[in-house]
């Protein structure tokens, strides 16, 4: 999958692998829906993967709202830096442990038109030029949106079509 390099790429990529990971979901029996992967990763079920998902989309919109307002937001989230994401996902995962699916896909549905509005209101420029916002570091507020949309999703895509594939096997 070709990183987007403007917003028109951005938007399409990010609908339509949102779109695919839905319809995915979607295909499967809803009995399917809940099992769990085989042992061996963290995110153990599609709930476990939306919720990562969700809650990496709350950490981006709390980075925008602080950085656009000329602050500087704890990144990755307070108390933990990039080295220790291993660690922030595991509380995330531990903490959407009682949520049931349906209000995590719910949470996450909501969660995706926001970050797709906040691309949509911004120009190409404003999207794509690196250190054009202070908060973004060395690179663009396009690559911060990359991530947490289409390659994101990209990544649940694979983790979930291998853990339902794990689970035929063990059929």
């Amino acid at each position: 999958m070709p990183r987007p390099k403007n917003k028109k790429e951005l938007l399409e990529l990010s609908k339509s692998t949102f779109g695919e990971l839905n319809r995915l979901i979607d295909s499967l029996p809803p009995g399917e829906r809940n099992k769990e992967f085989t042992p061996g990763t963290m995110n153990r079920n599609v709930r476990d993967v939306l919720a990562h998902l969700y809650h990496w989309h709350l950490l981006f919109f709390d980075w925008y709202k602080v950085g656009m307002g000329g602050g500087k937001a704890a990144m990755p989230a307070d108390g933990y830096t990039w080295k220790t994401t291993p660690a922030l996902n595991r509380w995330i995962w531990q903490y959407y442990q009682n949520t049931d699916l349906e209000e995590v896909r719910r949470l996450f549905n909501q969660s995706h038109k926001k970050i797709y509005g906040i691309i949509e209101r911004h120009s190409d420029p404003e999207l794509f030029e690196k250190k054009r916002y202070l908060w973004t570091g060395s690179t663009s507020l396009g690559s911060y949106l990359v991530s947490s949309t289409s390659s994101h999703y990209d990544w649940a895509l694979k983790l979930i079509k291998k853990g339902m594939k794990s689970q035929d096997s063990l059929s």
